[in-house]
């Protein structure tokens, strides 16, 4: 894969590059409008649809960071985006091009006063998995394999401008309006800036690792503070597939994989009142023994009581048969709101219900079957009917506390994992006796 040897850092070049590829775009809409001609409405949409994910993936892969990461949070959206952008931004959670050698080198530099030969016993410059913020390096030291993470350079400081440059795109995408919505975005920044903050994320995976390392068939690796920094990681080399590759057939090694997974989420959640908020497939590994190893914690959301109790409270099937609790709850969730006309407390009421009748039905469950392709499809048919809803579309949908923006992503991203391992039989409640 061809490497990088710069990235645009400054507000100005990264917004000159979205203006180019705005440009493409204007190209590209009018071919659309010449293959109308001789095409098919539906053959002529997916062909823009194909060129623009492509243009748009091409700028965001070489930006980096923050403009690619959500991107990457916007590939989990399989019901909103149409599928040609869904597999072009799925790339970038791992397959992106990577920095060049004579860059890592420099970063190493920087960081350590050193170059990476002179740090570890032997480091190999080329890159072996290249994602949004960062790049991973293979090492050797003492006799450990080491996995060196290494973040590209200008990322932590292009936060705010990146989001400024999508938010007009987030703002029609999920068609949220006035000046509460602001406080959405300084939701994502504020994640972003965290997961840019390595020195954090060493703490926080140093943290996880014990409160968690006693969850069966679940695997971490090790940490070396002494030897990471600001903007490098050394860790562990993990020896394993990333789960999206994972091809077993034997259904009872992925129902322990899906139960492994399933309790990593649940005791976190419940018992630690954290948790680890970007569940994508690269960031996770199978072993060789069928071990889920967990690779990544920069992105780890806390879970408030004032929003821990009533969300799921939601959650139990009794509570959504009685209307005066669930509206209460809607409320405290800030789903519906005091200045909301009688048409949109009714429109918010309905749309709620229904959606988390389907999507709390594990909940209410001893067991689940996360094979069950008529779950996930009731589950798709749902979100296709509301993202092509007029009357949602002329509605505020500033609905909400800021805390759904990361814990619905955990969700959504946990139940495409269970069902991409298509794990049966899963004991809903079985972190409780861990």
């Amino acid at each position: 894969m061809k490497t990088i040897d710069s990235i645009p850092t400054s507000k100005i070049q990264r917004a000159s590059k979205l203006v180019t590829t705005g440009a493409k775009i204007g190209v590209n809409y009018l071919k659309y409008y010449g293959d109308k001609i001789t095409k098919t409405e539906e053959e002529a949409k997916n062909r823009l649809n194909q060129n623009n994910a492509g243009d748009i993936y091409d700028s965001l892969k070489q930006l980096k960071g923050s403009a690619l990461k959500v991107a990457q949070m916007l590939s989990m959206e399989k019901n909103i985006l149409p599928q040609a952008y869904v597999e072009k931004f799925s790339l970038s959670q791992f397959s992106v091009p990577p920095l060049s050698p004579a860059l890592v080198t420099k970063t190493f530099k920087k960081y350590f006063g050193k170059n990476p030969n002179e740090i570890f016993d032997k480091f190999n410059s080329v890159s072996v998995n290249a994602a949004s913020i960062g790049q991973v390096h293979k090492a050797e030291k003492d006799g450990k394999r080491l996995a060196v993470k290494i973040q590209y350079p200008g990322v932590s400081d292009s936060i705010a401008s990146d989001l400024s440059l999508v938010k007009p795109i987030a703002i029609k995408m999920f068609n949220i309006r006035g000046k509460d919505s602001d406080k959405y975005f300084k939701e994502v920044e504020n994640k972003l800036s965290e997961e840019t903050n390595y020195v954090l994320e060493v703490e926080q995976s140093q943290a996880i690792v014990e409160a968690c390392k006693h969850i069966p068939n679940l695997k971490f690796p090790n940490y070396y503070p002494e030897i990471s920094s600001d903007r490098i990681i050394t860790m562990d080399w993990m020896d394993g597939v990333h789960l999206s590759e994972f091809t077993s057939e034997n259904q009872e090694t992925r129902n322990k994989l899906g139960q492994a997974l399933w309790d990593f989420y649940m005791f976190q959640i419940h018992k630690l009142k954290k948790v680890h908020a970007d569940p994508h497939p690269g960031n996770f590994l199978i072993s060789p023994k069928n071990e889920l190893i967990v690779i990544d914690f920069g992105c780890m959301k806390t879970i408030p009581d004032e929003f821990y109790i009533p969300y799921f409270e939601l959650a139990n099937e009794e509570s959504l048969q009685d209307p005066v609790f669930f509206e209460k709850k809607l409320f405290e969730l800030e789903i519906l709101r005091k200045e909301d006309s009688p048409e949109e407390l009714a429109f918010f009421r309905n749309i709620f219900h229904e959606l988390l009748s389907l999507f709390t039905q594990p909940f209410n469950k001893e067991v689940f079957d996360f094979s069950d392709e008529d779950f996930f499809g009731r589950i798709s048919e749902l979100g296709t009917k509301y993202a092509k809803s007029t009357e949602l579309k002329n509605m505020n949908g500033n609905r909400g506390s800021k805390h759904f923006i990361y814990i619905n992503r955990t969700f959504f991203g946990l139940y495409n994992l269970m069902h991409d391992l298509k794990a049966k039989d899963v004991k809903i409640n079985n972190f409780k006796s861990l």
